[in-house]
């Protein structure tokens, strides 16, 4: 998971949610520029993006 990502399914079941509702926050959180996508075949995985968040955690600090 840590290579790759984890896949929307991965997601809906450890949240208890639905297809459609994990796959709107995951484009949410890919638009934010937090998650990163690579496709593998027919499916596409979902990786934080640790350099972004940590950036994003920085700034709330000094605001905060």
């Amino acid at each position: 998971m840590r290579k790759i990502g984890v896949c929307v399914s991965q997601v809906t079941d450890k949240l208890n949610m639905t297809q459609s509702t994990a796959s709107q926050y995951l484009s949410i959180l890919q638009r934010a520029g937090l998650i990163r996508t690579e496709r593998i075949g027919k499916y596409t995985y979902y990786k934080r993006d640790e350099e972004k968040i940590s950036e994003l955690a920085a700034y709330l600090n000094q605001k905060l």
